[in-house]
């Protein structure tokens, strides 16, 4: 299954949109650096959504683009919720990718929610953990690594 970057988000805060930026750097385990939800001490480093998901959600009237869910990376082309906890993506050459957790449980309605009208983050999100880091940017090509 191979697909591409889309955009890559980040924010300086947790539970807010986040901003899209050209470029940005994977560390080996701890996430995007500059990101809110980058750290080495949980499995959720970086979050990643289809831009299938975010047009689902257009399709219902809403006004959202990428980054409004709060997802680091926007794909096209992979269906990421058939991937399994343990997959590996490859980001180009060099980066890997190890998918930690499928959906998330929201206890309460978060900032998003309330922002975008509703959130698809917690059934379609997925989230990974850097095995190998590097540099991403818009276009680059994301695949499942066999």
């Amino acid at each position: 299954m191979k697909g591409k970057i889309i955009s890559l988000n980040v924010s300086e805060n947790k539970g807010v949109r986040k901003k899209p930026i050209r470029e940005v750097s994977l560390k080996t385990a701890f996430g995007i650096e500059g990101d809110a939800h980058a750290s080495s001490e949980w499995h959720r480093q970086v979050s990643l959504l289809a831009i299938e998901s975010i047009k689902k959600m257009q399709d219902k009237g809403l006004d959202v683009k990428p980054g409004d869910f709060a997802e680091n990376i926007t794909t096209e082309g992979i269906d990421l919720l058939s991937l399994p906890v343990g997959t590996h993506l490859a980001i180009g050459k060099d980066i890997r990718l190890e998918v930690t957790q499928i959906g998330k449980e929201c206890h309460n309605r978060c900032a998003i929610y309330y922002q975008a009208g509703d959130c698809v983050m917690p059934e379609e999100g997925i989230f990974v953990r850097v095995l190998c880091g590097g540099i991403v940017r818009e276009g680059d090509p994301i695949a499942v690594d066999l």
